[in-house]
């Protein structure tokens, strides 16, 4: 018989994330493109993002019909945080400029280069690029790089830049406590073998 889960953060009821959960306001708009491969993975840190910030919206697919009608939002600059040869570093916006929305592919690299590839729409938008990323908190991942976060760290990061008056620290403390629960879950042994 399967775990009862959340209905809100989707984990296992003993395993519930939803009271480290914050409610952050962000003057940037956040839409997070999830490749279905990722919703029922169990590091789900997309869901995280969207859960903890109020002007986030979470879209699962391949090809987003809709996507014209998000990126068109009122009061909104879109822009794609994805690296490419024209992409520029995302430096801290002034109150004079208009807000961005930072559009987010979720999925491995390859996942989110489809969505590109299946979306010419978003392959279109102007791109951006973090500086100077924290090393990530994701210590259950082979990562392909140094500077490779997860997408709620991009995230977290990428706000952080945009708007430095602000913190958006809580954002990771569900992360932090999922990561903790699968590193005890799995014994600190085992984690020490396969990814120290």
């Amino acid at each position: 018989m399967p775990r009862a889960r959340c209905e809100r953060c989707l984990r296992p009821n003993d395993h519930c994330l939803c009271a480290l959960i914050p409610s952050l306001d962000s003057r940037t708009r956040v839409l997070i493109l999830q490749h279905p491969s990722e919703v029922n993975h169990a590091l789900n840190t997309a869901r995280l993002a969207a859960l903890g910030l109020k002007n986030a919206e979470l879209q699962r697919g391949e090809v987003f019909e809709d996507l014209a009608q998000w990126l068109s939002r009122p009061g909104y600059r879109a822009c794609l945080l994805f690296p490419g040869e024209e992409a520029v570093a995302l430096i801290a916006s002034s109150a004079d400029d208009m807000p961005l929305l930072l559009v987010v592919p979720d999925g491995t690299w390859r996942k989110a280069r489809k969505l590109l590839h299946l979306n010419p729409l978003l392959a279109a938008l102007p791109r951006v690029v973090l500086r100077n990323a924290p090393p990530s908190r994701y210590r259950l991942r082979k990562a392909p790089g140094p500077d490779a976060l997860s997408t709620l760290e991009a995230i977290v990061h990428g706000l952080q830049t945009l708007e430095p008056a602000k913190s958006f620290e809580d954002l990771l403390r569900p992360f932090d406590a999922l990561i903790d629960g699968q590193i005890a879950a799995m014994g600190e042994e085992t984690f020490r073998r396969n990814h120290s």
